[in-house]
Order: C-alpha cells, then structure tokens, then sequence
C-alpha cells in the first residue's frame, strides 16, 4: 500500500461531493469542486517543492491537456499529458495518455494511455465519487511516472532532450 509521506499528501487533497458527470446537470458544480481541488494539490506541491504537472481543459471541462515531468538523476523529463472525461465519470476514473511514450513500455495501451487497472483501478472504486481528477493524478500518474520513467531512461527508450535525440 501507500507509504505514510503518500498518505498525509492525499489526505490534503479535499474530496468532492457532487456526484455528476459531464452529462448531468450539475456537471458545472462537479468541476467547480474539480478545479478547487486540483488548486489545493498544486498549491500543496509548491509548498513542498514538488510540482510535477499542469492541466488545463477545454471550456466544457470534458478534455484534458497539460504536461507532467519527472525528475531522474538530476535531469527533467518532461512529457504532455491528456485525457478525456468519461461519460460514466465519477464511478470511471478517467483514462490519462502519454502519446509519446505510446509503445515505449508494457504497461501502456494503445494510443499511450497509461495502465492503471491492477492498483488505481480499484482504490477509484472504492472512493468514488469522493476522488478527482487530483486523486487521479496524486494517486495514478504520479507513482506511474516514479516506477516508468527511470525504467525507461535505463533501457534508453527514453532520453533527455538536451542529449542531442528527444524523448
């Protein structure tokens, strides 16, 4: 399970109480609890020099753009992010895609959406439609990123933008 430093970050992250998609009229209310959590994850991650991400979606807040970066020995890497909202969303967790890295590692499917079936999945589940689209990135990318992108560097599938080839 999750280490105690995972723990105490999320446990800062506010839980939504609007359980509505973007088919239901309280959509806008849902993503007004949306953008107010993803603002107390990123202010947390500044507080604790940890930013790693920005988001931005379309007016409709169905879809999602932005880009995330790890750090590994002391270099960035950094990839764009995007997703869209599920019809089924709050209960379905959204399905986050690195493109670029699309083929670069197993636990990726088709079009560079990331795998999180096995672990996210399920905690999702369990916490819907408490969690958001800052759970998904705390809880989903985040760790996802922390185990692939060391992988993929070592395996040189992935290279620093400044070494002269891009990721």
């Amino acid at each position: 399970m999750a280490d105690e430093a995972t723990r105490a970050a999320v446990s800062q992250i506010p839980v939504l109480k609007t359980h509505a998609g973007p088919r239901d009229p309280r959509w806008a209310e849902r993503l007004k609890e949306e953008y107010l959590s993803l603002i107390r994850f990123v202010e947390q991650n500044k507080a604790a020099d940890n930013d790693w991400f920005r988001l931005q979606s379309n007016p409709e807040g169905t879809r999602w753009t932005g880009t995330c970066w790890f750090v590994h020995e002391l270099l960035r890497f950094e990839f764009g992010l995007e997703f869209d909202i599920p019809v089924t969303y709050p209960d379905t967790a959204p399905e986050l895609a690195i493109p670029e890295l699309d083929g670069k590692t197993a636990k990726m499917y088709r079009g560079g959406r990331i795998c999180l079936t096995d672990h996210f999945a399920p905690l999702w589940a369990r916490n819907a439609p408490r969690f958001g689209l800052a759970h998904l990135m705390a809880l989903g990318l985040g760790p996802w990123l922390a185990v692939e992108v060391p992988e993929l560097v070592q395996k040189g599938l992935v290279q620093h933008r400044d070494s002269g080839t891009t990721s």
